[in-house]
């Protein structure tokens, strides 16, 4: 799996825990739905992603997306 892939499986993954979190534990999860949605949107401007970072550091290899 390349680094683009892992990244949007994660942000997934993260949305729905934190809209799951929302609904059954605290509206205030939904902070963390928009903290992760405006680092998708920063950084398909900027292409700066921590998470893309940590996992070139891993060893992963980039790719194309789509």
């Amino acid at each position: 799996m390349t680094i683009e892939r892992i990244v949007l499986a994660f942000a997934g993954i993260a949305i729905l825990l934190s809209l799951g979190l929302a609904h059954y534990v605290d509206v205030n999860w939904l902070w963390f739905t928009a903290f992760v949605g405006f680092n998708l949107l920063q950084s398909a401007f900027t292409g700066f992603c921590p998470l893309a970072i940590v996992l070139k550091k891993a060893g992963r290899k980039p790719g194309n997306a789509f």
